[in-house]
């Protein structure tokens, strides 16, 4: 009888990444969502990927589509650690055009479909999508072993919400036993959990098929004229009532000392909040948890510097992470992360805010609840956060309040 090891070498982890992610606005115009930075030294794709090798699965693809050049440069530098001699690998498929159609992807089930060779080449029993793009730990070895002992030809990953929250989903509707008997998109009445009116199932888009079932299903949505080519619209509605697809409980799961921690960073808001929320004394999100380490490229930089200490200025931070290579030179940071070399000048305050890898903040400025792009440098004496007006007219300012700033928008500023 095989073991769960044996099942997880024989496990296609494919990372869908191809996404643009227009609602992270300007922060996605040189860069796909997957590659965008996070939590001072990693990159969004890195959490999945972590999670793919840390729960013991370490044949994966990575198929890339906009914008994929810093994509490709930080898998190709970060994560080459694996052994292909051991048919261990992070492979990138980039889109190619491999259909008659010629044209590129035009679902997450299209995308898939366009790699049908490649998958079928590594002869997996199993293949796990995933998207490249949450922030989340999970041990996929756990979802894998529950798939296989419930013998399920589908298993959906799923995320307890309430029910006012749940709309804004693909909502699971579940029997008691855990077999899914309805897949919605986004309903205005979305069905609750058995046992429980006020909570629903919603899909985390994680998905472990049997290879058969994928092969059969993604075949048969090609054919269909009428279809969107998509997991959550398609395939997955298509599948319910005739195979066995069964609801997994992310709880089961999830690696967290918190409680299930799972984050959608796909606006500013939400990447803004995600983000400030690892300054806390205890955050939901533990970095530091070393038997789940996230793994990822860093260069080799020194450590942060903090300099002055006089009665006109003083180089510190608090409450904030301060990442290598950074220099805070007489100014004040608080609750912030400043990502990887960044710097902060004399008589500055950067409060609420994250500066994003290589950025700087001049001479006196005051910096309110933004985020500050890759390679952006403010000019000396900006202010930010303090008026509404002045933030919505040279830069973006979101519903709650965050400003975005980049370099683009600084240029703008200098003509």
């Amino acid at each position: 009888m095989s073991t769960i090891q044996d099942e997880l070498r024989h496990t296609l982890a494919l990372v869908l990444a191809g996404g643009k992610g227009s609602r992270l606005m300007q922060l996605t115009e040189r860069h796909s969502k997957p590659a965008v930075p996070f939590g001072g030294k990693f990159r969004i794709i890195d959490f999945p990927l972590s999670n793919c090798v840390n729960s013991g699965i370490k044949k994966i693809a990575v198929l890339t589509q906009y914008r994929a050049h810093w994509l490709i440069l930080h898998l190709q530098r970060g994560w080459n650690f694996l052994r292909p001699a051991l048919s261990e690998f992070v492979e990138i498929w980039p889109a190619q055009q491999q259909t008659i159609k010629e044209s590129w992807y035009q679902g997450t089930a299209d995308a898939v479909f366009q790699n049908l060779e490649a998958i079928a080449f590594h002869r997996p029993r199993y293949v796990l999508i995933l998207a490249g793009d949450h922030i989340y730990k999970q041990d996929y070895a756990a979802l894998l072993a529950e798939h296989i002992e419930r013998e399920a030809d589908v298993t959906v990953s799923c995320l307890e919400v309430g029910r006012g929250e749940a709309s804004a989903f693909g909502v699971v509707d579940a029997n008691s036993d855990g077999q899914i008997v309805g897949f919605v998109e986004k309903p205005e009445d979305p069905p609750s959990i058995p046992g429980d009116p006020d909570h629903s199932f919603v899909s985390m888009g994680i998905y472990i098929f049997n290879y058969e079932t994928l092969m059969d299903a993604l075949q048969a949505d090609e054919l269909d004229s009428g279809s969107s080519h998509d997991f959550g619209k398609d395939i997955i509605p298509g599948l319910v009532g005739r195979a066995k697809v069964m609801a997994h409980r992310f709880e089961n799961s999830s690696v967290s000392r918190t409680g299930a921690y799972w984050r959608d960073v796909g606006t500013v808001d939400a990447y803004w909040e995600a983000n400030i929320d690892l300054v806390r004394v205890s955050p939901q999100l533990d970095l530091y948890d070393t038997d789940w380490p996230i793994w990822t490229y860093q260069r080799q930089l020194p450590a942060a510097k903090f300099v002055f200490n006089d009665g006109e200025r003083r180089g510190y931070a608090v409450d904030s992470l301060v990442s290598a290579g950074c220099i805070v030179s007489g100014g004040e940071v608080n609750n912030s992360l400043l990502f990887t070399d960044s710097r902060v000048n004399s008589y500055s305050q950067v409060n609420d805010s994250l500066l994003l890898p290589h950025s700087s903040v001049g001479r006196n400025c005051r910096i309110n609840k933004a985020v500050v792009g890759i390679r952006c440098h403010l000019p000396e004496g900006l202010v930010v956060g303090e008026d509404v007006e002045a933030d919505a007219a040279r830069f973006y300012r979101s519903e709650n309040g965050v400003t975005l700033i980049t370099a683009s928008m600084v240029e703008a500023l200098e003509k």
